[in-house]
């Protein structure tokens, strides 16, 4: 009998890390930061008081970068699901 070796081998191009919202609030702020960097599709800007609010998409959640342009630094992050936190960048949706 002779029998065949088969080898499968996927390249990926791209890995995609799948994250809840529990993990990603588990992490540190500088791990936060760069999986939001490294993982976040960016949806959108509002600034408030002058802080810019840049949101982004993570999985099944979302992540609000709170940044200073004056000082230049991120200044908070705050993470959630779904909320009133969103309505404030209903505004720019138009149909």
């Amino acid at each position: 009998m002779i029998f065949k070796i088969i080898t499968s081998v996927t390249i990926a191009s791209e890995i995609t890390i799948l994250m809840t919202l529990y993990e990603f609030n588990l992490l540190n702020e500088s791990d936060q930061c760069q999986t939001v960097w490294d993982n976040g599709t960016y949806l959108d800007v509002v600034t408030q008081d002058g802080i810019k609010m840049v949101l982004y998409a993570i999985d099944k959640f979302f992540v609000e970068v709170h940044y200073d342009s004056e000082s230049n630094k991120i200044v908070g992050l705050k993470s959630f699901k779904h909320g009133q936190i969103l309505d404030k960048y209903s505004g720019d949706i138009t149909f």
